[in-house]
């Protein structure tokens, strides 16, 4: 028997076939972008708005999905695949929109699932009835940023909005039986092994299925680009060791029944300021799950991401 079980496994077993997840851009923007709240986005957001794997927006959803599988149909021979609304965020549009984006994605009949990556202030109640609406036709994942639970670094990494906002986002989703994946960073600058550990705790709290742990990368034109060459002292685990340690005491203390989505991710390398160790991913996920085997702290978790 495995020790550390696949994310994959899951997603087999769920949809009764090899899933593989495929990004997409729904050619929206961001209120912390676009004025609404801010025009500088969150300190660490790439100019892709954290789509930077994301197919082409062509306002044609249905050719980015053919493009995307077409990609990578040699690593899921027979598979299915879940339809990623990955860039900036995805319920920051009309309603009219929206509905014919994810509709156009969820009749696709190789797509078994959507998800989608947005922020919680962008959950008008139109919106999550469309969600509710297609939840029934096929799952729909809602992809939530918070990052962290601290207040104050949620305002230095100009986040820009409240705690109570994702609270809130968490109940009605809830209401509506619409799954809910939490991004958190963990290594924000200043952010101490207690502080991170809270947010861990908070996120227990709530009706959540998923959760993705994002290494913090330092990207090139970001203002975390600046603190970092400004400040480096902010930055607590940007070695390989103190990444995974600080991973590892995540996980314990990890609700059991919370789906692991991911525990690394990936920087685009062209845009890589730091670390640069995270660019080898072999190498790192090698590394972390040695490190979670041999100190059991996998142990009792029924699934484990595969660290995409």
């Amino acid at each position: 028997m495995e020790q550390i079980l696949r994310l994959n496994n899951y997603l087999r077993e769920r949809f009764g076939s090899k899933v593989y997840k495929i990004s997409l851009d729904g050619g929206m923007t961001c209120p912390n972008r676009d004025g609404t709240l801010s025009t500088g986005g969150c300190i660490f957001c790439s100019e892709g708005g954290s789509g930077d794997f994301a197919e082409t927006y062509d306002n044609n959803i249905t050719a980015q999905i053919d493009r995307a599988i077409k990609r990578v149909s040699s690593k899921n021979k027979g598979g299915k695949y879940i339809a990623y609304f990955q860039s900036y965020t995805n319920t920051y549009a009309d309603t009219d929109y929206l509905r014919h984006i994810f509709y156009e994605a969820i009749d696709h009949p190789d797509i078994v699932a959507l998800s989608i990556a947005t922020r919680p202030d962008c959950l008008a109640d139109d919106v999550v009835k469309l969600l509710a609406e297609l939840n029934n036709i096929k799952p729909v994942w809602i992809e939530l940023g918070l990052q962290t639970s601290d207040e104050q670094s949620a305002m230095f990494i100009n986040r820009g909005y409240k705690n109570y906002i994702f609270e809130r986002a968490t109940e009605v989703l809830s209401k509506n039986n619409i799954e809910i994946i939490v991004h958190v960073i963990i290594g924000l600058p200043g952010e101490t092994e207690t502080v991170i550990l809270n947010t861990i705790d908070y996120i227990n709290s709530f009706p959540v299925s998923g959760i993705k742990l994002q290494l913090m990368h330092i990207l090139r034109n970001t203002a975390l680009e600046r603190i970092y060459k400004n400040s480096p002292d902010l930055f607590h685990y940007t070695s390989i060791e103190s990444y995974t340690d600080i991973l590892g005491k995540c996980i314990e203390r990890l609700r059991p029944d919370i789906v692991l989505h991911r525990i690394t991710g990936d920087g685009p390398k062209n845009i890589l300021i730091a670390p640069m160790w995270s660019a080898d991913k072999k190498q790192v996920l090698n590394t972390i799950n040695h490190y979670l085997s041999d100190n059991n702290i996998i142990q009792g978790r029924r699934y484990f991401t595969d660290g995409t």
